[in-house]
């Protein structure tokens, strides 16, 4: 299954509200946590978000815990690449692509027909 990335315009309308709604409120936990997953030596972390449970990387955020809409599950390229979520063949230009991490979180978001990589720009200081 390969899994565009980009920032799509369907994402805008039905997507990018929850989602940014939410992310305001996690966007401090999910910026020490991508800082944590490259000081731990894994590259390029990746934060799956669903409103139900998946079998991506390890529950950080439950959504019931923040009474908000997704919950929020670490990870990184590795386990994608090894879960074929993105193609080896893919690699490098997933690498390419990838954001500046301080700059930019890396939402993998799973819905029921939805399934995209999306970057958002955590928010100033």
């Amino acid at each position: 299954m390969e899994v565009p990335m980009i920032n799509d315009p369907e994402l805008n309308g039905k997507y990018l509200g929850t989602i940014s709604a939410d992310f305001v409120k996690v966007a401090d936990t999910l910026k020490e946590a991508s800082y944590q997953i490259r000081k731990a030596g894994f590259n390029y972390p990746i934060f799956a978000i669903s409103k139900d449970s998946i079998p991506i990387g390890q529950l950080l955020i439950d959504k019931l815990s923040l009474e908000i809409d997704w919950n929020y599950f670490a990870s990184f390229l590795d386990e994608f690449v090894q879960r074929e979520l993105v193609a080896k063949d893919k690699e490098e230009e997933f690498v390419q692509a990838y954001k500046e991490p301080d700059e930019f979180c890396c939402l993998f978001v799973v819905d029921k027909e939805f399934t995209r990589f999306v970057f958002i720009p955590y928010p100033e200081d």
